[in-house]
């Protein structure tokens, strides 16, 4: 019984791997691409929401995440599609967010500070 007991505790620290509040906020492009604008946006109810400019227009994109272990999983809603997909994350800090998408693309995102006001 106690080695059952300890293997549950092993279990649950493993699918704590990242602290969800942590991807609450806005973050961007790390080294953005050439026409690569977005920002994404983490609530803590669960909400995404994705604005950039797509082929010169703004865009505003909606939808909801979840954070399971290391496994961040998100869908919105884009015009005639539902974009759905599944980032592992390797690294979730305060100011850094990093993860592996399907095909092993490393995405590396930092969070937007606010602008100081004047």
């Amino acid at each position: 019984v106690v080695a059952g007991c300890g293997l549950t505790a092993a279990d649950d620290k493993k699918d704590e791997k990242f602290d969800a509040a942590k991807l609450v906020g806005r973050w961007e492009p790390k080294e953005p691409k050439k026409g690569e604008e977005f920002v994404l946006e983490f609530t803590k109810d669960g909400k995404v929401t994705v604005k950039g400019t797509l082929d010169g227009k703004p865009q505003t994109l909606e939808g909801v995440y979840k954070l399971d272990g290391d496994k961040l999983t998100f869908e919105v809603k884009a015009p005639g599609e539902v974009i759905k997909e599944t980032i592992a994350l390797t690294k979730l800090t305060d100011d850094e967010f990093e993860g592996k998408d399907k095909e092993g693309k490393v995405e590396a995102l930092k969070r937007v500070k606010p602008k100081p006001e004047k």
